[in-house]
């Protein structure tokens, strides 16, 4: 239903799954084995997978902090996006690489939840793309130091209320790994 013309397309969005980034996050394997199961269903349905990379003072690009994890490897054929800013859209590739995909509606995974995630899917949903969040396949650390809650308290929360997130002329929502339809509109 998304209000940019001419976009049929689904895409899967991995944001952020470097080494420095889920690194002790909460919950990392299974998010991982998650987001592992939805990228090789995206590839067997011919599903655009499109990976987010982040690049700042602590991800150095070609550091081992700024690799995407082991356990994921990106398709040479699939966009790689570079960024610098937690939105993924924000002065980077990403809306020209959706624009020449023709995708309109996002499924989106990765990390960090209370960050790149939550801006991710508000920039997605501000420029007229629907947005899915993946329930089960983002993750944060724990910063309950700075005073946030538990890294499962600001999961669920994130995922509460991105369930209930409307625009006119767009949808959002959450699914779970086991319950995502590429072929669906949102």
């Amino acid at each position: 239903m998304t209000t940019l013309k001419d976009r049929p397309n689904t895409a899967l969005i991995v944001v952020d799954v470097q080494n420095g980034v889920v690194e002790g996050a909460h919950e990392r394997d299974s998010v991982v084995a998650n987001i592992d199961a939805l990228v090789q269903k995206a590839r067997k349905e011919g599903v655009p997978v499109v990976w987010v990379q982040h690049s700042d003072e602590q991800l150095e690009p070609g550091s081992d902090e700024w690799k995407i994890v082991p356990e994921l490897t990106p398709n040479s054929a699939e966009p790689l996006v570079a960024k610098n800013y937690g939105d993924s859209f924000e002065d980077t590739t990403l809306e020209s690489v959706l624009s020449d995909l023709a995708v309109g509606r996002l499924i989106v995974t990765g990390a960090q939840t209370d960050a790149c995630i939550r801006s991710t899917l508000h920039g997605a949903f501000a420029r007229g793309y629907d947005a899915t969040l993946v329930s089960d396949a983002h993750t944060t650390e724990d910063s309950t130091e700075w005073g946030a809650p538990s890294p499962d308290l600001v999961i669920a929360h994130t995922n509460l209320y991105w369930k209930f997130q409307s625009a006119p002329g767009r949808r959002a929502g959450t699914v779970e790994t086991k319950d995502v339809d590429f072929a669906a509109s949102a």
